[in-house]
C-alpha cells in the first residue's frame, strides 16, 4: 500500500491571476513556485490548458513550459496537460520536439482530449466545427506518437520531433483516457481534484486494461489532488474561500480573476451555493499538517497511486509556496 513517505509528489499549476494583480505577476509567481518546489525536492512541475478565463494565465502552455524548464535545473517541466483536439498533432511534435531538444530528459507531455473550456470558446481556439468532436482523439494521439518516430516514407515531417520524444502521459477525468492508457500502456494521470465520483472506477478500469510495453511494464498512475495546508484547519479553510467563489462565478458564466480571501468571505453565498461548493470541493485536502496529512494518507489508502500531483489555488503568493512546504515536510 502507497504511503505518503514513498510516493512522488509534483506540482499542477494554473499560473492564478489575483483580482489585485495581473498576468505578468501570475507568471512570475509560476516561475518563483516552479524554483521553490524545486528546492523543496517536488519531482514534476506541470502547467495546464485553460482559454478565455481571465483567472489564469497558462493558456500557451507550451510556451510557459519552456521558461520554466530555463528557469529551473532538475525538475520536470510538462503539460497538464496539452488539449489535443485543439491542436494540429504536427505542432504539438513540434512543439515538444523543441523543448526536449532544449531541455533533454527533463520534459513530459501530458495529452488530454477536453477542451479546457466552453464550446464558444473551443471554436475560436479550433477554427472549425468539424474539429469539437474528440471522438477521433486515439488517431489523433496516434499520429502525433509516429511524428516522433523516424519514417522515410512519410511526405511530412515535425522537426526537431525526431530524435527528441518526451515521456507522453494520458490524463483523464473520466474512464474514456484511463481505458486508453491501460491499452497502449502509458502512465495515467486523473484529475482527482475536480472529478473525484469517477476516480475508483477510473483508476480500476486503468489496471484491468493495462497492457506491458515499451514504455512501461506495468500500469503507473498519478492523482491530481488540490490541496491547501496551512498552520491550522481554520487558516486553510479561509485560504480557500476564493478557489470556491471563483468556480461559483465560472459556473454561471462569469468567469473572475482570483479574489481575495477576504472578498470570499464576505459574498452572500446561499444555500444552494454552500451545497454546490460541497459537492464539488468536499474532496478537496485542506487544513493543518495533520488533516492533510490524513486526508493525503488516505486518498492513497484508497487508490494505490504512485504518484500525487498537487495543485494549490490560494490568492496569496506566500500562502500557496507555504501550503507546497508544509505538503513536502510531511513527505520526509
Amino acid at each position: 500500500m502507497s504511503s505518503l513517505t514513498d510516493v512522488k509528489l509534483s506540482v499542477l499549476d494554473l499560473s492564478p491571476i489575483p483580482a489585485d494583480g495581473d498576468a505578468g505577476t501570475a507568471l512570475r509567481n509560476t516561475i518563483d513556485l516552479a524554483r521553490a518546489t524545486e528546492a523543496l525536492g517536488y519531482h514534476r512541475f506541470w502547467v495546464a490548458e485553460h482559454h478565455n478565463m481571465p483567472g489564469i494565465a497558462s493558456s500557451a502552455t507550451a510556451v510557459l513550459i519552456g521558461h520554466v524548464a530555463q528557469a529551473t535545473e532538475r525538475i520536470r517541466v510538462g503539460s497538464g496537460g496539452i488539449m489535443l483536439p485543439n491542436h494540429a498533432p504536427l505542432i504539438v511534435a513540434e512543439q515538444f520536439g523543441m523543448l526536449e531538444a532544449f531541455h533533454p530528459g527533463r520534459i513530459d507531455l501530458g495529452i488530454g482530449r477536453a477542451p479546457g473550456t466552453d464550446q464558444r470558446t473551443a471554436l475560436a481556439v479550433r477554427g472549425s466545427m468539424a474539429a469539437l468532436s474528440a471522438e477521433n482523439f486515439p488517431q489523433q494521439l496516434a499520429e502525433l506518437m509516429d511524428y516522433f518516430e523516424p519514417d522515410a516514407a512519410r511526405a511530412v515531417n515535425a522537426y526537431p520531433a525526431v530524435g527528441h520524444k518526451p515521456p507522453f502521459w494520458l490524463l483523464g477525468s473520466s474512464g474514456f483516457s484511463a481505458q486508453l492508457a491501460g491499452a497502449l500502456g502509458l502512465p495515467f494521470a486523473f484529475a482527482h481534484h475536480f472529478s473525484a465520483q469517477n476516480t475508483l472506477p477510473a483508476v480500476r478500469l486503468y489496471r484491468e486494461s493495462f497492457k506491458p510495453s515499451a514504455v512501461l511494464d506495468e500500469p503507473y498512475l498519478m492523482l491530481g489532488a488540490a490541496v491547501i495546508a496551512a498552520e491550522t484547519d481554520e487558516r486553510a479553510q479561509w485560504l480557500a474561500g476564493p478557489s470556491g467563489l471563483t468556480f461559483l462565478s465560472l459556473r454561471r458564466g462569469r468567469p473572475i480573476p482570483l479574489p481575495t480571501p477576504e472578498e470570499a468571505a464576505e459574498y452572500p453565498y446561499s444555500d444552494l451555493d454552500r451545497q454546490f461548493l460541497q459537492e464539488r470541493f468536499g474532496s478537496n485536502i485542506i487544513g493543518s499538517p495533520e488533516t492533510v496529512r490524513k486526508g493525503m494518507e488516505k486518498l492513497l489508502a484508497d487508490t494505490g497511486a504512485d504518484e500525487l500531483m498537487i495543485t494549490t489555488m490560494v490568492h496569496g503568493q506566500a500562502d500557496r509556496v507555504r501550503s507546497y512546504e508544509i505538503v513536502a515536510d510531511l513527505a520526509k
